[in-house]
């Protein structure tokens, strides 16, 4: 396939990927055909909508590499439906009467792009495939390739997302601080919230981490530096039953024996448990207009801790969010290894007129292909009975489900 010009946009929340994919993107393009012109559009369907995007400059492609060492996108993002026209009407994104799916494919014809890249969750590659599906009825065809990108690690089928590894790492590595407050006060609950409001895979990846940091360190028991004081107590996600009552029993013996608990817990964890008592207390539940529950108003882990903090009578609780701190992050080695991976795979399809979203295809084993945009799915859960994450459940006492 002859290319000319190709787009690049970048939407949804940010992860520790997407600077560096662009960045990729460009070299790999550079390396492979020098001739093609790049053009990115700014802050996501946005910019598309808005005609907001800039040309890859010669100084930019001699450059590019510098993206790989920064977290964030350098081109912005923003979380746009284009099939939701009043959201995008009044965001001034459009003008009354228009169709938003409309003008980003009339942008996409007029400025050319034969092949868009979009970073991003399975939202951002379904809409790009409706537009090329329209683009191709009239009469503009243009490739399609996304690259995958959450912190939650849940597109089905894909076994690893891009920034996903780098989040789960600095989860960790946010818990190596945070957990020495646990010397702040005697009988003290540390809870560290983790993001993740349907899947648990990054609060479960996270604690492992943790763990296997807290393994290669030197301890002193003797002067009061354990290992139990240091250790998880409990992880809680949203693919486990929560039984507050019987956690509350299990950790009340916890902190008798060594004198505070550190907990880790997704913030969808044990949501229909926590709803039930909420309203039992008389708390009323905050809603949208659809009747979804509001989580971020719920503040599911400060009620959580609040609810254990009484039951094993700690004397003082802190509550510490790690999500923003991780989802910020420069990709690490691992990501690193894979966004190269993906982005060389990505622009070899493109040359060959593919679409779809390149990732490590789970029905193929984790091999890196391009996988139809029909079978790229959201929501896929973690699966909490994998070995690693058993045994770590198993060594603290904590009942699986």
């Amino acid at each position: 396939m002859r290319i000319r010009r190709v787009g690049i946009l970048t939407a949804g929340g940010i992860a520790p990927c997407l600077s560096a994919a662009v960045g990729s993107l460009i070299a790999a393009y550079g390396q492979r055909d020098p001739a093609v012109e790049i053009r990115c559009y700014r802050f996501g369907y946005a910019g598309l909508l808005r005609g907001d995007s800039f040309a890859v400059t010669g100084e930019m492609r001699r450059c590019a590499d510098r993206l790989l060492y920064f977290g964030g996108s350098v081109l912005g993002n923003s979380r746009v439906k284009l099939e939701n026209q009043s959201d995008c009407l009044r965001r001034r994104l459009v003008e009354e009467g228009q169709d938003p799916q409309a003008v980003a494919a009339e942008r996409l014809a007029a400025d050319g792009i034969d092949v868009l890249h979009t970073i991003g969750g399975d939202d951002t590659s379904a809409v790009a495939a409706g537009l090329a599906e329209r683009l191709a009825r009239e009469g503009h065809p243009m490739a399609v390739i996304g690259l995958p990108k959450t912190v939650d690690n849940d597109i089905h089928p894909i076994v690893q997302t891009l920034g996903a590894a780098t989040a789960a790492e600095e989860s960790a590595k946010f818990f190596t601080h945070a957990v020495n407050e646990c010397t702040t006060n005697p009988h003290m609950l540390v809870v560290h919230e983790v993001m993740g409001r349907n899947c648990g895979w990054l609060t479960a990846e996270a604690a492992l981490r943790y763990r296997s940091w807290l393994d290669r360190q030197q301890l002193l028991a003797s002067i009061g530096l354990s290992r139990e004081r240091w250790d998880l107590h409990g992880v809680y996600l949203p693919e486990l039953e929560l039984d507050i009552a019987r956690e509350g029993e299990r950790l009340a013996r916890v902190m008798a024996a060594v004198g505070n608990v550190n907990i880790f817990v997704s913030e969808g964890a044990g949501v229909t448990t926590v709803l039930g008592e909420m309203e039992r207390e008389g708390r009323t539940v905050p809603r949208d207009a659809f009747g979804h529950v509001q989580l971020d108003r719920v503040n599911l882990g400060q009620w959580l801790g609040e609810r254990l903090a009484r039951d094993i009578g700690a004397e003082k609780l802190l509550v510490q969010k790690s999500g923003y701190f991780a989802r910020s992050s420069a990709p690490n080695a691992e990501d690193l290894q894979l966004i190269r991976d993906t982005v060389q795979l990505a622009v070899g399809h493109a040359f060959l007129g593919g679409s779809g979203v390149v990732g490590r295809d789970r029905e193929m084993g984790g091999q890196l292909a391009l996988i139809d945009f029909s079978r790229i799915r959201g929501g896929q859960p973690f699966d909490p009975s994998t070995a690693p994450f058993r045994e770590l459940l198993l060594s603290i006492g904590q009942v699986a489900g």
